[in-house]
């Protein structure tokens, strides 16, 4: 079916290029479902072989009928480091380099832009310039893409969202429409908070890998982001100690246990074969809002699964949550 589409759009010259990138993609989609498949062994462990972690966290119910999968109680507080296969990061660089060769990453087969802004937020120790895939895939569609601001993504959380309140008022303002926000790992989190302080100014949230249902992460990541918490609080007087954690009762703290706003739409994209987060607390559940995509945590913003279910999902009338299939 795909072959023939190809067919019907391409000059004859470039098909023997398309049917060639059809099996990389072939064989690079294999490859990382065989990854995928090792992972969920990883976490969905026999009770005689569960660690201490898996004691303290509640087990993963069954499937509900429609085939969603349950995300897990929210935590509001508390830092968990789970068991994730951290070393399949490095599969991040296939990611990178078999993009090139998706149909979608030239914007062939996928909904066009209508020139709304999106803004795009990086994750815990991330610049702007990370997702520089993403900026030139997004403006290369029809959207007008926006980085954050944040610079990188190391300081208070508080200060840093309010550069990001900055970045959104400039985007609503030069587009005069609602605004699109897209956020890696804890990018997705700042997104979140934005989306429920300023729901008049967001159309859409879609988080990529974002544990927003509590911190559950690998140890070595706790580690680094408690050397960055340490870092910020030795900043200034002014930084309270609970800075930088979901106890702050900061402007960010606090909305991180509000009521999420009907108005904003919303779309959870997961990996099972995360190495850097534990799956289940990135998603909520519904499966009008969750996507499983086969991949990385790194790797997400240049994975083209996931370009193509934000092309889609970007393009959703407002109200409605479009599914791709």
């Amino acid at each position: 079916m795909f072959a023939r589409i190809c067919d019907l759009n391409c000059p004859p010259a470039s098909r023997a290029g398309h049917l060639w990138s059809m099996e990389w993609n072939r064989d690079s989609a294999l490859f990382f479902l065989n990854c995928a498949t090792n992972c969920r062994r990883i976490t969905e462990r026999s009770p005689r072989t569960q660690s201490w972690f898996d004691m303290l966290v509640p087990r993963e119910i069954s499937a509900k009928p429609d085939g969603s999968a349950d995300a897990q109680p929210f935590m509001p507080h508390g830092e968990v480091p789970c068991p994730s296969p951290i070393l399949s990061e490095l599969l991040c660089v296939l990611e990178f380099l078999s993009v090139r060769l998706s149909p979608a990453y030239f914007g062939s087969n996928i909904p066009r832009g209508d020139g709304s802004a999106v803004v795009i937020i990086p994750g815990l120790l991330g610049a702007d310039l990370n997702l520089f895939e993403l900026y030139a895939w997004l403006l290369r569609i029809g959207y007008r893409p926006y980085y954050s601001g944040i610079g990188f993504a190391a300081d208070c959380p508080d200060r840093l969202s309010r550069q990001l309140d900055a970045t959104i008022e400039r985007a609503y303002s030069e587009t005069n429409r609602r605004v699109h926000l897209i956020g890696h790992s804890l990018g997705g989190i700042f997104a979140r908070s934005a989306a429920v302080r300023k729901p008049g100014r967001i159309a859409s949230v879609i988080t990529l890998g974002s544990p927003f249902r509590g911190l559950v992460v690998h140890s070595l990541i706790l580690a680094l982001s408690n050397a960055v918490r340490g870092w910020i609080r030795s900043t200034g007087p002014d930084v309270p100690w609970e800075c930088a954690s979901s106890r702050c009762r900061c402007a960010f703290g606090r909305s991180l246990g509000r009521r999420w706003p009907r108005s904003v739409r919303q779309t959870a994209v997961y990996t099972k074969c995360d190495g850097v987060v534990d799956w289940r607390y990135c998603l909520s559940g519904k499966p009008n809002i969750d996507i499983e995509v086969v991949g990385t945590h790194l790797g997400l913003p240049f994975n083209a699964s996931v370009f193509r279910h934000i092309a889609v999902r970007l393009a959703a009338p407002r109200g409605r949550q479009r599914q791709v299939k």
